[in-house]
């Protein structure tokens, strides 16, 4: 009798360290983004940086930055799959191209999370928005400040990502409703402000008094192209602007009436994302550490962390809520 009660004491309490120890472990994590040259993915990598479980230590978080290039990101992939990273969030430049990374991480069992562009693959689950909804939203915005006419230019993401494919799908819906509106220019500014500028500079040139709107794909190019505009002498109510992420910067801008812009939420994005790879390592008693599941209780449910799509919502920014979402954005 006395040695069974020693052995279930040992069992108990071995089974106590485990769950321990269990508790304690540290995770490797790394996600591979597309670039971090642009203010959304430099925002996204800080809030990830801030999720709790990072700054806890239960996750040693690595940033690969994809520099904008479909295979130095799917060569981090694999490096991380050859290292034995715990799991991957993956942030990719392109829809189709990192496919086989997310093939390769499922076979090998190790969870891929896909955060703020697709994959052309239900085999990861994905966190971010709706960028074909995106789209329609700007575009109607656009539309509303033309009154259904005139000539406007759409300034296009890296070609091929699903962000750019996706929103020029919900922009082209809706300007095919209204047959005054024609598309006299459209080209890539892959994200960046700099090249938007040059671009806008020289559509300017080749239209004068010709372009009555803008349709910039994300913040960071519609900031250059309102630059470029400015500097030919004209005003964001002669050529009004409209774009998407809802960055510090564009914030203020909207604030100012310069822009249009609905905002996705990085925080979200990113946290959410580490916080769906915990799940996958750690099972169903993984509890969310981030704040968002609370902020967007509404729209999107934990509901135990197994759905494959979790889609966040777009948030108008306007001169009214404009330094509430600036705050939260840049964390001040």
């Amino acid at each position: 009798m006395k040695l069974r009660k020693l052995l279930l004491t040992v069992l108990a309490t071995s089974v106590a360290f485990s769950a321990a120890a269990a508790d304690t472990k540290t995770y490797r994590i790394g996600a591979t983004v597309y670039g971090l040259k642009g203010q959304f993915m430099q925002n996204w990598v800080r809030e990830i940086k801030q999720q709790p479980a990072v700054k806890s230590g239960q996750v040693q978080l690595t940033i690969f930055d994809g520099n904008y290039d479909a295979l130095t990101q799917n060569n981090q992939a694999e490096s991380m799959l050859t290292q034995q990273f715990d799991g991957i969030i993956f942030v990719p430049i392109d829809t189709k191209a990192g496919v086989a990374s997310a093939l390769h991480a499922a076979a090998a069992h190790v969870p891929l999370i896909v955060s703020n562009a697709t994959l052309s693959t239900d085999k990861a689950p994905y966190i971010g928005n709706d960028d074909v909804e995106g789209g329609r939203l700007q575009t109607e915005a656009l539309v509303k400040e033309l009154g259904g006419k005139g000539n406007v230019v759409i300034i296009q993401g890296p070609i091929g990502q699903s962000a750019q494919i996706d929103r020029e799908k919900g922009e082209l819906e809706v300007l095919a409703k209204y047959p005054n509106i024609k598309v006299i220019e459209k080209k890539t500014a892959n994200w960046s402000r700099a090249e938007a500028m040059s671009l806008m500079e020289d559509w300017l040139n080749a239209h004068p008094n010709g372009i009555n709107g803008v349709i910039s794909q994300n913040d960071d190019m519609a900031l250059g192209a309102l630059q470029a505009i400015k500097s030919h002498g004209l005003t964001p109510k002669q050529v009004p602007i409209t774009s998407i992420d809802g960055m510090p910067d564009a914030i203020q801008a909207a604030k100012r009436g310069e822009i249009t812009t609905f905002l996705q939420d990085a925080q979200a994005q990113s946290q959410g994302a580490l916080d769906l790879t915990l799940r996958q390592l750690i099972g169903p008693s993984y509890k969310p550490q981030s704040v968002i599941w609370q902020r967007y209780a509404a729209q999107i449910k934990w509901d135990g962390g197994t759905d494959k799509r979790y889609i966040l919502p777009w948030v108008p920014v306007t001169p009214a809520n404009a330094d509430q979402l600036y705050k939260q954005v840049t964390g001040t």
